[in-house]
């Protein structure tokens, strides 16, 4: 079964201008402070995201929740085992960009950060 590319979809060169934005604008900064590269991005396992995303869509309908969203949070190790970037998933309430978190759901944080970073 073909699915169609969804509409929110961006080019290449719009996700590349995006990352190097963020390169030339915070991530020298980042370097900087913690004087080493730190990670810039990170890796979903497909099946867990879909597992999420079903966690959060029955949960949510059983609270009464017709339009959950979910926030990525940027977020930092600080342990033995790492100190570089996350991000964590946070189901809301709703998916404007102003919905409270739901705090009755859990986060998802099983990515795998890309050490050293890689471009896009």
């Amino acid at each position: 079964m073909k699915m169609n590319k969804p509409s929110k979809c961006i080019t290449e060169q719009e996700a590349r201008n995006l990352q190097n934005n963020w390169v030339t604008t915070r991530g020298a900064s980042i370097q900087n402070s913690i004087v080493q590269a730190d990670s810039r991005e990170v890796v979903f396992n497909v099946a867990d995201l879909e597992e999420f995303l079903a966690y959060v869509k029955s949960e949510s309908t059983k609270q009464g929740i017709k339009d959950p969203g979910v926030r990525v949070y940027f977020a930092a190790h600080n342990d033995a085992k790492s100190t570089k970037s996350t991000v964590f998933l946070s189901p809301t309430t709703s998916s404007n960009s102003d919905a409270d978190n739901n705090y009755n759901l859990s986060p998802l944080n099983t990515v795998l950060g890309g050490y050293p970073p890689k471009d896009y």
